[in-house]
């Protein structure tokens, strides 16, 4: 089994995305293609989880523009069951939801899902009110949700093709469907 692991640039439930990637990994039941975003490259060395990064992910690609690496082709023609973007920041789902494709992980989302590829996405902004999320040094940051990145969620929610996940751990569901 092959996945693509699409990280963005969100601190928000990062580390508990790597920790259920991590544990996952160690089954050996699956090769993972990590493809990180331009912000995602900074997030993940800012919460120190490059060197994790490499014992999940057997490659790691890094966004140089939106069709580079070019990862679509081996989405679009079944080099892998699935696509699974964890965390997605409220701007990768908004640019999603409106069909902007200018990213790495945007265009692979529009490219994987005109081929009817699996999709799995993390939002984190998914319920108004506000969330708790861990810092780098592992103090905690109450955020208040935006209603527009909520909408934006529900939105996602409804489109046909596309899985939304709630937290990291139905990742672990995710995988085990494709075992």
């Amino acid at each position: 089994m092959k996945i693509v692991w699409g990280i963005t640039g969100s601190g928000d439930l990062l580390p508990e995305t790597f920790e259920v990637m991590s544990e996952l990994s160690k089954t050996g039941d699956f090769e993972v293609t990590a493809i990180l975003s331009k912000a995602a490259v900074k997030v993940v060395k800012w919460y120190r989880l490059w060197d994790k990064l490499s014992s999940i992910a057997g490659k790691v690609l890094l966004e140089e523009d939106a069709n580079t690496p070019f990862i679509v082709g081996a989405l679009q023609t079944g080099k892998f069951n699935c696509f699974i973007v964890a965390p997605a920041t409220a701007n990768t789902v908004a640019k999603i939801v409106n069909g902007i494709a200018d990213t790495i992980i945007t265009n692979a989302v529009a490219q994987a899902h005109k081929a009817n590829l699996d999709i799995y996405i993390l939002p984190v902004d998914q319920k108004p009110g506000t969330t708790t999320t861990i810092l780098p040094s592992g103090k905690t940051l109450e955020l208040k949700m935006r209603d527009v990145d909520v909408e934006n969620t529900s939105k996602l929610r409804k489109m046909k093709g596309i899985h939304t996940l709630e937290k990291p751990e139905e990742i672990k569901t995710v995988v085990n469907r494709y075992r």
